[in-house]
């Protein structure tokens, strides 16, 4: 009888990095699926509420958002990265 033994060596760090790499592109098609977002989506993707909303960057005049009836939309990839880049000069502040 003839016993084999394997040795597996598995880098954690490729791994994680592998992972990491997926989880991101599982997320972009996720948010690709968004043409725009509403004030309850805009609310839940920046886990502030309306009134900080609006007390820090609705108004800004970079924020682009249009008012459909009487429902404001914001388009999902201006709206993602206007927030990252308002995020970014408050923390310059």
């Amino acid at each position: 009888m003839v016993i084999a033994s394997v040795n597996v060596q598995v880098d954690q760090t490729e791994v994680r990095k592998l992972c990491l790499q997926k989880i991101e592109e599982d997320l972009k098609e996720v948010d690709a699926e968004l043409v725009f977002w509403d004030s309850v989506e805009l609310k839940l993707r920046t886990c502030m509420s309306w009134g900080t909303i609006q007390d820090t960057f609705f108004y800004d005049p970079r924020f682009i958002k249009r008012k459909v009836g009487g429902k404001w939309y914001y388009p999902a990839r201006e709206t993602r990265a206007s927030l990252v880049q308002w995020l970014y000069e408050q923390s310059r502040n």
